[in-house]
């Protein structure tokens, strides 16, 4: 049971980061290039 429960909430933390990357993706964020163009050549927008 024990098993079934931390298995549970490993599914629900991985749930939680993939739909974090997602929102970052769609508000333009990326994690190739954090944001700062300076770094990424301008490419971010």
């Amino acid at each position: 049971m024990g098993t079934i429960v931390a298995g549970m909430i490993v599914v629900g933390l991985v749930a939680l980061a993939v739909r974090s990357m997602v929102k970052d993706k769609k508000n333009g964020k990326s994690l190739h290039c954090g944001g700062d163009c300076k770094h990424c050549g301008g490419h971010c927008h």
